[in-house]
């Protein structure tokens, strides 16, 4: 497993951002509404299976709750896409950074896991306040149906709503790849959300062919920076509230 995207080019990427807080009127998401969306979500539960969760993306390395299972799983009509602007956490609003979400069309491999049953409601609780917080949300949590292990199971999976404030369309390649070069926030930098991705999803054998691509390409691109050359300016500005 020869990532290009090393630790040492990671460095590069590496800078003290103070956490500028929400975009100015951007509504966030209170209480009563995560309860609300946690109470409707789980009243679709399966009553014979367990509740799962799928994981594309960075929960693979941060689940942010207990599971008492792992599998590998395999979701069609949803791709795996840097489809989410964030100008909080990755990025900022001078210069946003771009997220992974559930998009339509193909397929998607990963891993899902079992939550116990004893701790159902605070798991999705956390898993909720973790990857939603803008007020409507672009990223949204739906059940979808998973291949794992010869099974046919319903899993809870992140997924991208197209007419969200914070989608992003698809972009060239090369802005892509500028962006997740460029963008960073006070949690850390894109670069380094797409390395821990790509790290375990090898780790599981699994290889996605346009993650592989981008981190040969940001690596490529953070190569050709000179550590005292200025940042370029953003590949494109976006005039639409992000997540965050």
């Amino acid at each position: 497993m020869n990532i290009a995207l090393t630790e040492d080019l990671l460095a590069r990427t590496e800078r003290k951002i103070e956490d500028a807080g929400p975009a100015p009127g951007l509504r966030s998401l209170e209480d009563r509404d995560y309860l609300e969306i946690r109470r409707q979500l789980l009243a679709g539960r399966s009553r014979d299976g367990g509740v799962w969760v799928f994981a594309y993306g960075s929960l693979l390395w941060n689940p942010c709750f207990e599971f008492v299972e792992e599998t590998p799983a395999t979701v069609h009509g949803w791709h795996r896409r840097f489809s989410l602007w964030l100008t909080r956490w990755r990025g900022t609003r001078e210069r946003p950074g771009l997220m992974l979400a559930l998009d339509r069309g193909g397929s998607c491999r990963g891993a899902i896991y079992r939550i116990p049953d004893r701790d159902v409601d605070a798991a999705i609780d956390r898993l909720l306040r973790r990857e939603m917080s803008a007020n409507p949300p672009t990223n949204i949590p739906r059940w979808v149906s998973v291949r794992s292990a010869g099974r046919n199971l319903r899993a809870i999976a992140f997924v991208v709503d197209r007419t969200g404030p914070a989608y992003a369309a698809a972009l060239p390649e090369q802005i892509t790849v500028e962006i997740l070069s460029l963008a960073a926030g006070h949690i850390g930098s894109c670069a380094d959300y797409l390395r821990r991705t790509v790290v375990q999803l090898e780790a599981r054998n699994i290889r996605d062919a346009t993650l592989w691509r981008l981190q040969g390409k940001v690596a490529a691109y953070l190569a050709s920076l000179q550590s005292s050359t200025p940042l370029p300016p953003p590949a494109l500005e976006i005039d639409h509230a992000c997540e965050g």
